[in-house]
């Protein structure tokens, strides 16, 4: 008889435990706060091994009915300047969380995990509980927090199936879905407080007016509903094994999205917790080795990209660096191996 492992917070981390543990047959509860469908601040793209980890839970080929599509090219600008559009290393699934959460949660459903949606978890985060709620406020750094915007779009014409447009304190990036929807995000660093991202949300999506992108935003059809924001983001990287929760996802750590990689470790995170809390569930491993067994294994898969995606961060802040960083991507070698390196 295995033991109901809960999961607090039911985004892509919390839901694809969810459902590998129903997978293995353990009694798995997803609380979520929120409801499905829902918007969130997302690229919707997945590279590198999150989508092997999909497939390893046979999830993959689910997403492509579900209304995934191929990105194979990628293009880089800065103001006027452009790096016309090349290959990916390896091509990249994008959907919206829009579909994507509440496909995931439907499946969890159907392999009999109890999902409990629009409730708060108040329980603590002792054994047999896991952290799968998103990212943790980053305290003010120097007067600058770091804020995330997105909203999705119609009539973009883009050069490439993914566009990373560089601008002043941030970057923001252009996915193609399926259908001809654009989802539009980006990352800025802004000056606190805040501003009123009510009233100039558009302006910060849109950048300079001499740029690129101010030229793809002006004609664009924006689908204001699905406008959504988050402040505070902490992009430090955190180590698995200096927790003393249980923490997969956002709730671990978060890589700078400019590296194209958060829902890819998001899934891979869940996988990797998967054999140990099914030995706790089974009586076969305390809660503690269970748990340091994980932390271990999720600091040898991310050290690495963690450690070059913090100084890609460091450096596309400081104007002389972000300059350098826009030139060396026109070398093929170079940008493959920043590519490489984050994944």
């Amino acid at each position: 008889m295995a033991d109901c492992v809960t999961i607090v917070g039911g985004g892509l981390a919390g839901l694809m435990l969810g459902i590998g543990l129903r997978q293995r047959g353990v009694p798995a509860t997803v609380w979520e706060v929120g409801r499905y469908p829902r918007h969130r601040v997302c690229g919707g793209f997945i590279s590198g091994r999150g989508q092997a980890s999909l497939a390893r839970l046979g999830l993959l080929a689910g997403l492509v009915e579900a209304g995934a599509g191929t990105a194979v090219s990628a293009a880089f600008y800065s103001g006027e300047g452009r790096i016309a559009a090349r290959p990916l290393p390896e091509s990249a699934l994008c959907i919206s969380r829009f579909r994507l959460d509440q496909w995931l949660a439907r499946e969890f459903q159907r392999l009999g995990g109890e999902l409990r949606v629009g409730t708060r978890w108040t329980g603590g985060y002792g054994e047999g509980v896991v952290r799968a709620a998103g990212r943790r406020p980053e305290p003010v750094a120097d007067g600058w927090r770091m804020l995330g915007l997105k909203v999705h779009a119609r009539g973009i014409a883009l050069d490439a199936d993914l566009e990373m447009h560089f601008v002043p304190n941030g970057y923001v990036g252009l996915c193609r879905f399926p259908g001809g929807e654009v989802n539009v995000c980006g990352l800025f660093r802004s000056a606190v407080p805040v501003p009123d991202l009510a009233q100039r949300w558009r302006e910060w999506l849109s950048g300079p007016a001499d740029s690129t992108l101010h030229s793809r935003m002006a004609g664009a059809q924006i689908d204001e509903d699905s406008f959504c924001s988050v402040a505070g983001l902490s992009l430090s990287p955190h180590r698995a094994t200096d927790r003393t929760e249980w923490c997969i996802g956002d709730a671990l750590t978060m890589i700078p999205p400019m590296t194209g990689n958060g829902m890819s470790m998001a899934f891979e995170s869940a996988e990797l917790a998967l054999d140990p809390l099914e030995r706790f569930s089974r009586h076969q491993a305390s809660w503690s080795e269970a748990q340091q067994e994980y932390a271990r294994a999720c600091d040898n898969t991310f050290r690495v990209r963690l450690r070059w995606a913090a100084w890609l961060q460091r450096a596309y802040f400081i104007p002389a660096a972000r300059t350098a960083l826009f030139v060396a991507a026109r070398s093929q070698r170079c940008w493959r191996g920043l590519f490489e390196r984050t994944r």
